[in-house]
């Protein structure tokens, strides 16, 4: 565990943020660039990537907030003390997708094209913010006598024989990244983005079995709901463009 990467003329730099900081900056470039391969037009792409971060950064926070809500209730000052850590990626891509209506209609970019290219950022943004999760132990696995079983730390510090959620979920990205950057002849706008969402939903929630923290409110494990949601809606989506 290494919650504190380095330190720098006395700063911290704590492992979490900085590996936020690495996974939006090198996702929105290479986001930019596969846009760029599909016609888009770069200054464009690039503005509304950037500009659909702000949100799905608050809406992760807000998100991970309501999974953990018998914490910031009792916590109330730490709902926004990010410095260790704590964002669902579901949360991020929710609140993007309901604001990228408008914005991508503003800047002219088609909403299917946009989201193949911003579907680039996504995957490496999660590839690096894995690792940031691994170093500072959150998001960590549950207890495992299974031969997959690591001996890792939680966000505690607390270390155990457990399941190695980040780096499979690293895996899981890394391999929707190569499929992505692979698939070059495809049937309609956006066909890339909704197979990766529905088969990362459906791989979530396999993988959700493994989290130590289940990420439930009012006895509904919300990660679960949203992985359901979107695979229906990312299956209805393509089987209504198909038609």
């Amino acid at each position: 565990m290494r919650p504190v990467l380095f330190r720098f003329r006395g700063i911290e730099i704590r492992s979490y943020p900085f590996f936020l900081f690495l996974g939006l900056t090198f996702g929105i470039i290479a986001g930019t660039r596969a846009g760029i391969k599909e016609g888009l037009d770069p200054n464009r792409l690039y503005i509304a990537l950037v500009l659909l971060t702000i949100p799905a950064l608050i809406g992760s926070r807000l998100m991970y907030v309501l999974a953990h809500i018998d914490f910031y209730r009792r916590n109330p000052s730490e709902i926004w003390a990010t410095r260790s850590g704590g964002a669902a990626l579901y949360g991020g891509l929710l609140l993007a997708l309901l604001l990228s209506w408008p914005v991508l209609h503003i800047m002219h970019l088609s909403l299917g094209g946009f989201w193949d290219a911003a579907l680039i950022t996504l995957l490496v943004g999660m590839i690096f913010t894995r690792i940031g999760c691994l170093l500072n132990g959150c998001c960590a696995g549950r207890s495992t006598t299974s031969w997959l079983g690591f001996d890792l730390p939680d966000e505690k510090g607390v270390y155990r024989r457990r399941f190695p959620t980040q780096m499979l979920e690293l895996l899981l990205a890394a391999l929707l990244l190569a499929g992505a950057i692979l698939w070059t002849r495809r049937p309609f706008e956006g066909v890339v983005f909704l197979s990766a969402v529905a088969i990362y939903s459906a791989a979530r929630l396999a993988l959700g079995t493994m989290r130590e923290n289940l990420g439930t409110a009012a006895s509904i494990n919300l990660y679960n709901a949203v992985s359901l949601l979107l695979i229906l809606g990312a299956i209805g989506a393509v089987a209504i463009k198909l038609r």
